[in-house]
Formats: structure tokens, sequence, C-alpha cells
């Protein structure tokens, strides 16, 4: 399976701003990661599936829409944010 709920978990209490915080972008962002990073292992094993492929596609895009608005309202914010999840060089 994708993701556990005690990793979903562990990836909340570790980006999470306050403590009952559970939807920042952030949180989201780590958590899309994380399903990105899975989907991309799943591929090297089933080159063929197009159709999960499509969904990752999905979820680069909401990645990359919730990383711009969370620059667009906290650049330092943003910036801690890929560098802890090594998304960018």
């Amino acid at each position: 399976m994708a993701i556990t709920a005690a990793q979903k978990a562990q990836i909340v209490t570790d980006f999470q701003r306050a403590k009952s915080d559970t939807g920042s972008p952030e949180v989201q962002v780590a958590l899309i990661t994380a399903r990105i990073s899975y989907l991309t292992d799943h591929f090297k094993a089933n080159v063929k599936d197009h159709h999960s492929r499509r969904g990752l596609l999905r979820l680069v895009s909401r990645r990359r829409k919730l990383l711009d608005y969370l620059k667009s309202k906290d650049d330092a914010s943003y910036r801690a944010l890929i560098q802890r999840l090594e998304i960018r060089k």
C-alpha cells in the first residue's frame, strides 16, 4: 500500500506548525511528496502502469500549486520546506 496511517501521522507531526495543525501547506506538501516518492518507486517495477502515471502527474501539479502559494505568502517557510524535503537542488 502507498502510505500507512503511522507514516502519515509521523509526517504530520514532523511538519505541523502547531499541535493540532494537519492542513497547513507544509503538511500537505510533505504528504504529497511521500506519495510521489512511493509512486516513483512503483514505476520502476511497473513500467506499463499508465493509469497511475496520470495520478502521479496530478500529484506533482498539486504540489507545485501548493508550493507556489506558500512562496507567495511566506518565502522563508517555502525555502525551509524545499530544503528539508530535498525537492530542489
